[in-house]
Parts: C-alpha cells; structure tokens; sequence
C-alpha cells in the first residue's frame, strides 16, 4: 500500500505543477492575436502549432495519466473505512480521467485540421475551429463538474473516516462545490477551482508522501 500512496503522491505534485505550467504559458507566453483577422489568427496558430500541441498533450494527456493513478491511489487508501463513498468518487474521478484526455486528444487532431483547412478556406477553418473549441470547453475546460464532484466525494470519504489533513480535505470540500458551481457559465468559478487545486494537489501530494512513509 506505502508503494502506492508514495506513487500517488508524487502524481499529485506532478499534477499541480501541470497546473502552474497552464497558468505561466498561457498567461505569460501565449500572445494570441484575438483582434487579428482570421487568416491571422490561423497563421499565429501555424507558427505555433508544435508548442501549442505540446501544451495540450501535457495540460490534457499527461495530466490524465497522473490523475488516473492518483484517482487510484486514493481509493485504495480510503475503500476500507468508507467503500461506498470511495467508490462514488472514484467512478466520477476515472470519469474526469477520461473526459481530460478525450479533451486532449480532440484539441490537438483539431489544431491540424483546421491548420490544414485554412490553407483552402478560412471561413469555413474558423467555423470549424469554434466547434472543437466549443466541444473541448464543454468536456474539460469551461466547466469542472465531474471533477469537482470527486474532490467533494472523495474530502467527504476522507473527513468521515479521519483521514488526511483535516484542513486539507475541508479546503476539499470548498473546491469541489465550486467545481460543481461551474455549470454556470462564469469564468471566475473556473479560475477559482483551478488556482484551488494547485494548492489541493501540492498538499495532497506532500500528505501521501509523509504518511507512505510512516
């Protein structure tokens, strides 16, 4: 079990640091010409077509991975005490497993179809662009239901049987609900609930490691 929970600890570090890694690309470095025409906007996406896969791959895949293993180590953790509840959140987690990856995997296809689209029609490359934006929003960007309700699940399992950091799984509580909050349309929300689970995984990750080891 130690072997697992030190594995899983280590993915949730991981985790938060694909967080931050988001949130400094696409808030320092990603200088998309929004106001541009579309010609523009697709040449910018052209130019920058590697790094922009790159991104999705790690921010969507990558992440997926890790928090297929964390979504496991997890319920090994808490299936005991509380088999029920651990089992509910891990169905929405392995869930939001999926969905995250599903999302990556659309985004990056995406990218080159509509690269290779713009080169013969533009119009119709933009109208195509605004859909797989809108379907990967829909999956695993714009809104955080799915994974809101497995951290809330999961910090409930956690505060009933007494395990993890109490702070940690009331922070848990919080984040969850405003993950669930996000089925309204306000960016606020999403942007809480990711700088939210920054902390939550960096804390997670030091928790599972500290207790693997006692």
């Amino acid at each position: 079990m130690n072997n697992l929970q030190k594995i899983g600890g280590v993915a949730a570090l991981f985790e938060a640091a694909i967080y931050i890694s988001a949130f400094v690309f696409f808030g320092a470095f990603w200088d998309f010409p929004v106001s541009a025409d579309d010609a523009q906007k697709f040449a910018y996406l052209a130019n920058n077509q590697t790094i922009l896969s790159i991104v999705n791959l790690t921010m969507y895949v990558i992440f997926g991975i890790f928090l297929a293993v964390l979504v496991l180590a997890l319920h090994q953790r808490l299936k005991t005490k509380s088999p029920a509840l651990s089992q509910t959140a891990s169905v929405f987690g392995l869930v939001w497993v999926g969905i995250i990856i599903a999302s990556g995997m659309i985004a990056n296809v995406g990218l080159g179809v509509v690269i290779d689209l713009s080169t013969k029609n533009v119009e119709q490359a933009m109208t195509v662009w605004i859909v797989i934006n809108t379907i990967v929003e829909g999956l695993g960007g714009g809104n955080e239901i799915v994974g809101g309700l497995w951290v809330l699940l999961l910090s409930v399992a956690a505060l009933k049987i007494n395990e993890l950091p109490k702070l940690l799984n009331c922070l848990g509580l919080f984040i969850g609900f405003v993950g669930v909050l996000t089925i309204y349309p306000a960016e606020i929300l999403t942007e809480i609930f990711g700088l939210g689970q920054i902390i939550w995984f960096s804390w997670l990750g030091v928790a599972m490691l500290r207790s693997s080891q006692s």
